[in-house]
């Protein structure tokens, strides 16, 4: 199945998946402190934690959140999302819902994002957030990696719908992966070959979200799909213009890779890679201006540092609040590791001062 064919992309998935699987899915189990349970909304399922009240405040803050996992991988019932909602119900005294959205290859790009806007939009009905207490001028959309993906492309969703407009007081994203023109930022050339998503994996991750072929791969990892001679992609090419977006920090010596002929057939049969809800950093700027105050989890050994980064930059420059948290020490994927036996210091201190910001934000 879908596993198999994803533990043949690398040796280097081969320990993130021994972990997701080796866990496996756990049932909804509540504590003493938190109300666990499996529902759906509007026919998605979900995990609802139900934390603890605050006797001064009888409703709550809530946070939707949807997991990472190149949207082919992992679940919002494996042990990991498990116990980071659990705290963060805790923590917070908050109501987080974990969607448990649809996965390549049962489905592709743009289902995923349907499943998570119908699940939420459910949740924001007043009827469902009396029904769970929450405050509706408290809630914030959330994600990490592919689900920092679909957190961000919910977002823009949402300020173009005049009913939803302002219903998001934050957006929390943890090393989103946000763009698939440049496979040549700095972050990429950098951890070309790091563990848990060396590059050739993230590039994998995209082709099969779009349903594509294989044999774009390589052309893609040498950014030939957004040759200079690809007219589609001109359009977007300064949204994401690493040069300018980027701190000298980040940008060190690493020169762009911009090929003056490349193959235009990629973006001719994979349009996907040129919309927006697939890539949210390629967003017009009257959509990005009219985002909620955001947060960015970045990490300095990940190929999708800059993603990030760039996205702060571009919301800042459109007017939006930003606090961009980066991690010098930080990995992809560090934030769920926090337990025995993957238990990171830098795991537990990126998970802290994530739920930190949303204390004090939210």
């Amino acid at each position: 199945s879908n596993l198999i064919h994803y533990l043949g992309l690398s040796h280097h998935l081969l320990a993130l998946n021994f972990i997701i699987v080796s866990f496996g899915k756990k049932s909804a189990w509540s504590s003493a402190q938190v109300k666990v349970t499996d529902t759906d909304f509007d026919g998605v399922e979900v995990r609802v934690f139900e934390g603890p009240p605050k006797p001064e405040e009888p409703l709550k803050r809530s946070v939707v959140y949807i997991h990472g996992g190149g949207w082919a991988l992992a679940s919002a019932k494996i042990r990991y999302y498990d116990e980071l909602c659990t705290a963060m119900a805790e923590e917070l005294n908050a109501v987080i819902v974990s969607i448990e959205y649809r996965l390549v290859p049962k489905v592709y790009f743009p289902e995923q994002i349907h499943d998570v806007v119908r699940a939420t939009k459910y949740f924001l009905k007043p009827e469902v957030l009396q029904k769970y207490m929450v405050d509706p001028g408290r809630i914030c959309i959330s994600g990490d990696s592919a689900g920092g993906n679909l957190a961000a492309a919910l977002g823009q969703q949402f300020t173009q719908d005049a009913s939803l407009k302002n219903k998001l007081k934050l957006q929390a994203l943890i090393y989103p992966v946000l763009q698939a023109l440049d496979f040549n930022t700095p972050s990429y050339q950098q951890n070309v070959n790091t563990p848990i998503l060396p590059r050739y994996v993230m590039v994998k991750y995209w082709v099969d979200y779009f349903k594509g072929n294989y044999d774009f791969v390589q052309a893609m990892i040498v950014n030939n799909h957004t040759s200079l001679d690809v007219e589609e992609a001109a359009a977007v090419r300064a949204r994401l213009n690493w040069t300018s977006l980027l701190p000298a920090s980040f940008t060190k010596n690493y020169k762009p890779v911009v090929q003056t002929t490349g193959n235009a057939r990629i973006v001719q049969e994979l349009p996907q890679l040129l919309d927006a809800r697939s890539a949210p950093l390629i967003a017009d700027q009257a959509v990005l201006q009219l985002l909620p105050k955001t947060y960015i989890l970045t990490c300095e050994h990940d190929v999708l540092r800059d993603d990030g980064i760039m996205y702060a930059k571009r919301l800042e420059s459109a007017g939006v609040e930003v606090t961009l948290d980066h991690f010098e020490d930080g990995f992809h994927g560090c934030m769920i590791f926090t337990s025995w036996p993957t238990n990171f210091s830098v795991g537990i201190r990126t998970r802290n001062s994530y739920i930190k910001w949303l204390d004090q934000n939210l």
